[in-house]
């Protein structure tokens, strides 16, 4: 047994106060003169022995409440450990799961609710002398400090839901990051959480030998929990009026199946679509929703699911644009092909815009969804190098070679991105042997494909070379394998290679029915195509268009009052926005430099929280390697006297206290009732 305050125990020399005084206490008799003793009916005579009696019983209990009470403020207590150290200052990282998936429902409220109550238990169970840190998923700066216990107690109180979600391993790091830095201390964490097995990694929880883990958990009731994990427009470019295909991918989080869960798509406020759906348990699914009507300009679309008592990710928010006119950059040698001008000016939906190879305007690559090279003699190095960036970073590139092209520059920019190059001019007559109907440019282009198709004629070609990538795939072959236009992806984007050049020496595709749709289609195909959404806490880069911001033109974020100043990066062909962790509410939020709309960005709640499976006591005792861990199951009783428990032991002032009030009550029974001392003696 060992004592919290031993100082106390001096106090223990009180106990001789009582003995003397019971020592030295010497009752004084009264002289009583009588006229006659015959007035006197009866005599009280006392017995010593008895006397004396009674004054010893009085003394143990009067002896053994001054003695309980002494080392009730001594504080007694039975070690949990054996290297405890009493008297030295205690430093607590306290971690409160602040997530979405704290907001469900138990008996006492909400997870949240309760895990707020519970950290201001634990830091009740130390010394007002002790020091705190508060720590939640959002991992703020002002967390990493040490508190009093009012100040903890005060910045609980402040802790609101968060989108972040981390796993338990970066959690004890945080932690211990902080406490590691002082030097003086017994040092404590606490997790206060549900404890999703999304928390957890394969490998377990590594701690400080020096700090103890106590891992509070709080239970909530399982709730069955179906959301939105993805979604994709099978178009990469949006004409306006033109009908769209929404591929929506549903997961069951539930162990049973989920019946006609109801699911609407809402474009700029506008209900488009609506779906009922049946999900298998655990099961993953995906549908689609076509929907048409849309405008020029940014869409904002948010897919809403009625799926409750689980709400946090009901709507999944999404964003693209609709283009009034498509931008194309025709690249040429020093005249335009009148060709692929002739295609192009068909429809008023793209806007071209021809160029010498000389005076390409780098700076605006990024602008255009598609390049269309052709006619060049010899492409610059710079020229190249442009190119390059401009396909990494999502755009496509077409390329007809040149009659008499130099094949070197060519190599120099084809096999950079992965491209097949034209190496030398085979004179060889024949004719396209097959057509890849299951790529994209050619999928549902054709209604029904004849049995010997009028395929385009060749008489000559640039032998196609070079590429090894696994992604490379030949949209029309020649007789014997060899490639007579193949598209090769690269980065974001993707470079189509014809093996001749629209000139009639060399075929007669310039002239054939399948040049329309073949570039109509690789047109269609093409595009940045910037990313539908993001998700919170996941992406802190956010990559757009080149937008050029000075100090007095800001970019800015705005979604209802809420306004957001990223920190702005220009790339090459790009313009990268840092949120730094302030965008915490989804939705759908407009991208401005002053009053100019530059793009309207979505951002989601990560998924992560949407599985509510929680593991069972073995498994998560199984996560935690180190001695000094111990798992607390949070029940009715406050965990005030649970942490006072495993800090210090059994702490026995309270029965100390009790023992001293049985002692008095004791005492004071003996004082009324015990009278042996009093004996009648009659008189004849």
């Amino acid at each position: 047994m060992q004592f919290v305050y031993p100082a106390f125990l001096f106090g223990l020399l009180s106990l001789a106060i009582p003995i003397i005084i019971h020592l030295f206490h010497f009752r004084q008799y009264k002289k009583v003169y009588f006229s006659n003793v015959q007035f006197l009916k009866n005599i009280q005579q006392q017995q010593s022995s008895r006397k004396n009696l009674k004054k010893l019983l009085i003394l143990i209990p009067r002896l053994l409440a001054l003695f309980f009470l002494v080392l009730a403020f001594a504080r007694p207590f039975i070690p949990a450990r054996k290297n405890i150290s009493i008297g030295k200052m205690h430093l607590v990282s306290v971690f409160v799961d602040n997530s979405y998936s704290m907001l469900t429902l138990n008996r006492e409220g909400s997870l949240l609710d309760e895990a707020r109550r519970r950290a201001k238990e634990i830091a009740s169970g130390y010394s007002i002398n002790d020091r705190f840190q508060l720590l939640t998923q959002d991992f703020e700066g002002r967390h990493q400090r040490l508190l009093s216990r009012d100040e903890f107690d005060d910045e609980v109180d402040k802790i609101r839901v968060s989108p972040q979600s981390r796993q338990l391993q970066q959690i004890v790091n945080r932690q211990q990051s902080l406490l590691n830095t002082q030097v003086n201390g017994d040092k404590a964490l606490y997790v206060i959480s549900d404890f999703q097995k999304n928390m957890f990694s394969q490998k377990a929880i590594k701690t400080d030998t020096l700090a103890a883990l106590s891992l509070v958990r709080l239970k909530s009731n399982l709730l069955a929990n179906i959301a939105v994990d993805s979604v994709w427009l099978l178009s990469a470019v949006h004409r306006p009026g033109e009908s769209e295909k929404l591929v929506v991918q549903l997961h069951n989080y539930a162990d049973q199946q989920a019946e006609k869960v109801p699911l609407k798509l809402l474009v700029n406020g506008e209900q488009k679509a609506l779906g009922s759906f049946t999900l298998k348990a655990r099961g993953i699914q995906t549908d689609t929703l076509s929907f048409s009507g849309l405008k020029a300009g940014w869409q904002q679309a948010e897919i809403d699911l009625q799926d409750n008592p689980v709400s946090f990710d009901n709507q999944f928010y999404f964003t693209f644009k609709v283009q009034q006119q498509m931008p194309l950059l025709l690249v040429d040698g020093g005249t335009p092909n009148k060709y692929i001008q002739a295609v192009f000016n068909t429809d008023p939906f793209f806007k071209v815009q021809a160029v010498h190879d000389g005076n390409v305007d780098y700076a605006g690559l990024a602008a255009y969804p598609l390049v269309v090279l052709s006619d060049v003699k010899a492409i610059s190095t710079g020229l190249a190098q442009q190119l390059k960036t401009y396909v990494s970073k999502g755009g496509s590139l077409l390329v007809f070679p040149a009659d008499g092209a130099d094949v070197s520059s060519y190599k120099l920019l084809l096999q950079p991105i992965a491209a097949d190059y034209p190496d030398k001019v085979i004179v060889q007559g024949g004719k396209v042997s097959r057509i890849n109907l299951q790529n994209p440019v050619f999928k549902n282009t054709f209604e029904q494909l004849p049995q010997n198709p009028n395929l385009p004629v060749v008489s000559k070609y640039y032998d196609l070379v070079g590429s090894s990538h696994s992604g490379r795939e030949s949209l029309m072959d020649l007789p014997g394998g060899k490639t007579f236009f193949g598209v090769y992806p690269f980065g974001r984007g993707r470079t189509y290679v014809s093996a001749v050049p629209l000139d009639d020496a060399y075929s007669n595709l310039a002239h054939h029915a399948l040049l329309v749709p073949t570039l109509f289609r690789i047109a269609l195909l093409s595009g940045h195509d910037p990313a539908l959404f993001y998700t919170i806490g996941e992406d802190e880069a956010v990559e757009t268009l080149p937008v050029q911001s000075t100090d007095k033109q800001v970019l800015k974020l705005h979604k209802d009052q809420q306004v957001i100043i990223p920190d702005v990066r220009q790339q090459e062909g790009s313009t990268v926005l840092y949120l730094s962790d302030q965008v915490r509410e989804p939705g759908n939020y407009r991208l401005q430099k002053q009053d100019s709309l530059m793009a309207v960005l979505a951002f989601n709640n990560s998924r992560s929280e949407s599985d509510l499976s929680y593991p069972d006591d073995a498994e998560l005792k199984a996560q935690t390697s180190g001695k000094e861990s111990n798992i607390i199951q949070a029940g009715v009783a406050s965990l005030k006297d649970t942490v006072a428990k495993t800090n210090i032991g059994l702490e026995l002032w309270k029965l100390c206290i009790i023992l001293a009030l049985i002692s008095l009550a004791a005492e004071i029974l003996l004082i009324r009732f015990y009278q042996p001392e009093k004996q009648v003696v009659p008189i004849n």
